[in-house]
């Protein structure tokens, strides 16, 4: 009987580094570690959170895989919901990480495909070996803020979400009034007052629930309403006394007629206050307003935008380009969209406000980069 071998499969080996893929759930997270593509991984699980069991794990797998204590750690995980504390946990101990934007993963195209928490961190660790190898384009990187620059975001996002609260307990309450036949006219406003004088159609009042349920609902409205109008008078305060350079570039967007508080303050704190861009393709990149085109064989289309960058940017800069094309009619900008699609129909036109929100964009930037004023564009008449 004729002796059998077992081979090893062969396995880059990138010398004294030690690769990991976190992928991050609620309740656990799975860990992934190996040395070179090829290896067999190392699998483990922990709670989620537990930072010390991460070091643990780290010193063990340095241990299993013949490892100095002082190897070289690289690490990944995709951006969610538990942001960028880790990262920063990362760095701290020494370890080199980067956090993946989730949707430029390489995904399967099978109809049906094995997928689980295990499979998609050995997946991250192969395409973390392959981007440390010199792939730059397996993934695309996230660019982590600071804690400063993470913290000067919230106030506007607080805003944006307290008044799409308050949109959606008004139209709770119109909701209710409607299923009863009755339509609040504006300025008219579900007081206490007004509740007790409307009518139904045959002449009744509204019944002790529906009218409990509505003053509550709009006690709701008048508590947002003053949350909202407290961090808007914040948001005046910082502007009337902040000295940074990223509050000096929202007071410099002000200065220019069809932009105003909420449109400056959000492309600064969300795109050109710590954002370095080197290029308009940059710029147009991160707002997610460029093409993506599709092409295979003979069949070539255009699928719209890729909506792959910061979408409260995208929101705000389609509005000012709304409110450019109004308050900003001379420009060069303008006077583009009116000659190429101002006589089309209502696509033409939704097509031709993303180019300005577009190019708008880009003039901004370099505005803000050389002072330069869009060729064009008039300032605000001062007061």
């Amino acid at each position: 009987m004729a002796k059998q071998t077992t081979r090893q499969g062969e396995y880059t080996n990138n010398g004294a580094v030690l690769f990991l893929a976190l992928e991050l759930g609620a309740k656990e997270w799975k860990l992934g570690f190996s040395t070179g593509l090829g290896q067999q991984p190392r699998r483990r699980g922990m709670r989620a959170g537990d930072v010390g069991k991460l070091g643990r794990e780290i010193h063990a797998a340095k241990k299993r895989f013949g490892l100095a204590e002082g190897a070289t750690v690289v690490s990944c995980y995709e951006a969610g919901r538990d942001g960028f504390w880790l990262h920063r946990y990362l760095v701290q101990a020494g370890i080199e990480n980067v956090i993946v934007d989730s949707s430029s993963i390489e995904v399967n195209r099978r109809a049906r495909r094995a997928k689980s928490d295990r499979l998609d961190a050995e997946k991250l660790l192969v395409m973390l070996i392959r981007y440390q190898l010199g792939d730059p384009r397996v993934w695309r990187v996230v660019r982590v803020p600071t804690r400063e620059e993470e913290d000067r975001r919230l106030l506007h996002r607080e805003i944006r979400t307290l008044k799409k609260e308050r949109g959606r307990a008004m139209n709770r309450i119109h909701g209710l009034l409607a299923t009863q036949g009755i339509r609040l006219r504006s300025p008219q406003k579900p007081t206490a007052e007004v509740l007790e004088r409307i009518r139904l159609w045959d002449g009744t009042g509204l019944l002790g629930g529906l009218k409990s349920r509505l003053q509550r609902a709009w006690e709701q409205v008048q508590f947002l309403e003053g949350q909202i109008r407290a961090l808007e008078c914040e948001r005046r305060r910082v502007l009337r006394e902040a000295r940074e350079v990223d509050v000096a570039k929202i007071r410099q967007l002000e200065q220019l007629r069809a932009i105003g508080r909420q449109g400056a303050w959000v492309l600064v704190r969300e795109f050109f206050g710590w954002r370095k861009f080197q290029n308009r393709r940059q710029v147009g990149a991160l707002s997610g307003m460029v093409p993506s085109p599709y092409q295979s064989g003979e069949s070539c289309r255009e699928q719209g935008i890729s909506k792959a960058g910061n979408r409260h940017v995208r929101a705000v800069a389609v509005e000012l380009a709304w409110a450019w094309l109004r308050y900003q009619p001379q420009s060069r900008l303008t006077r583009w969209y009116r000659r190429r699609f101002e006589k089309g129909g209502p696509r033409a036109r939704k097509v031709g406000i993303v180019a300005v929100a577009r190019r708008l964009l880009i003039e901004l930037w370099k505005y803000l980069e050389t002072g330069v004023l869009p060729e064009g564009a008039e300032l605000k008449a001062v007061v």
